[in-house]
């Protein structure tokens, strides 16, 4: 048994249109797209320089956390 809302019209009651049962749809709007921007400041990275430079941030705090432990820094 399902449960039908009815709204009130001019003549009688009308039945709501069936919502979609995917939730994902109803998260799509038009705020969650925005239009792209021009900033000829910018300078995009490629992928091989964002891979170097957080390899090289994580290699860089795995030496300083050894360095620490290694010379008695953090007991």
């Amino acid at each position: 048994m399902s449960l039908k809302l009815y709204r009130p019209v001019e003549g009688g009651l009308e039945p709501r249109p069936v919502q979609p049962r995917d939730w994902r749809t109803r998260l799509r709007t038009a705020r969650w797209a925005p239009s792209r921007l021009a900033n000829p400041e910018s300078e995009t990275a490629g992928p091989l320089q964002g891979v170097l430079l957080f390899g090289g941030l994580a290699g860089l705090t795995l030496v300083l956390l050894l360095l620490g432990y290694l010379t008695g820094f953090w007991h």
